[in-house]
């Protein structure tokens, strides 16, 4: 499947897992650290499925989809 996007933001963790997007934003600094990286990085679709187990081809449909939308 073609990669549309590379970074996840947390609206989009809260549309995938159905959580608040406060949860998202907790989510994405806990992985920065727990990946090392500075509060400025950005977290990678890759990044945010091999952390939270969700397989990278449904969360590149979720976000295709998303962007059709517009």
């Amino acid at each position: 499947m073609k990669i549309v996007r590379a970074c996840i933001y947390p609206k989009d963790i809260q549309c995938i897992t159905g959580r608040s997007e406060r949860y998202g934003r907790k989510l994405l600094n806990k992985i920065k650290e727990h990946l090392g990286k500075q509060p400025h990085q950005f977290i990678t679709i890759n990044e945010f499925s091999e952390y939270s187990g969700i397989e990278i081809d449904i969360i590149n449909e979720y976000i295709s989809n998303q962007i059709k939308r517009g």
